[in-house]
């Protein structure tokens, strides 16, 4: 069996790669009027920015859960880029601790406003955008604890709640932090959440009988796969 393609199929991709370029476009946009007019910008603000009229941002996505959506899953992308050392963690438990805890709570103070954003619109289209960006830095942080237990010969099975408690305390510490400061530099907040951290991993070593010094240099995990500097 053969097939062919005619003018019509070379029209639809072209139509398609304009669409998608110009959905790259009004995300663009969308970001910039998040970042300058707060997480409850109007769609009609965001269409400002990107400098046409409503109707027509509307014809490149099918809805405003769509356009939602598409903020989501850049937010998620720039997320990923910007916590790189907790893809490839180096160095000693503390400098891993650190450069980690920095990057987050560095992201959310750049971002505030986007966070904001997806906490108030977190269900978008049956998903929480929110809670899947924890995640992905869960699981991933997950292998890096498997990892690192295994090598100790403990039992790696608290690997995942370990985990997700680590990101949640950052997560929810900087999220107060961002709403309420109290005089707290991001400076001594990386601090403290570095702290708190190592204790709890410390305690989890202790547990099964290592006592482990978080200056010596540690073995780097295998690089999960996909992720590029």
């Amino acid at each position: 069996m053969t097939s062919s393609s005619g003018p019509g199929d070379g029209r639809a991709a072209r139509w398609a790669g304009q669409r998608e370029r110009r959905r790259h476009e009004f995300v663009d946009a969308a970001l910039r009027a998040i970042a300058e007019h707060g997480p409850d910008v109007s769609t009609e603000r965001i269409a400002e920015v990107a400098g046409v009229a409503r109707p027509q941002l509307y014809k490149h996505f099918d809805d405003a859960t769509d356009l939602k959506r598409a903020i989501a899953d850049r937010a998620t992308g720039l997320i990923t880029t910007a916590l790189l050392p907790v893809w490839e963690p180096q160095g000693s438990a503390l400098e891993m601790i650190t450069v980690a805890v920095d990057a987050h709570t560095g992201w959310l103070a750049g971002n505030g406003n986007l966070y904001r954003y997806l906490t108030r619109h977190a269900q978008i289209g049956g998903r929480n955008a929110v809670s899947d960006v924890k995640t992905v830095i869960a699981r991933q942080l997950t292998q890096v604890f498997e990892f690192y237990l295994t090598v100790f010969k403990l039992d790696e099975r608290v690997a995942e709640v370990l985990s997700f408690g680590v990101v949640g305390l950052v997560d929810s510490c900087t999220a107060q932090w961002l709403e309420s400061p109290r005089g707290v530099t991001r400076t001594e907040l990386t601090d403290l959440l570095t702290r708190w951290i190592w204790r709890i991993i410390d305690d989890s070593l202790r547990a099964g009988g290592i006592e482990l010094d978080p200056h010596v240099p540690l073995p780097p995990p295998p690089r999960p796969p996909g992720i590029r500097r």
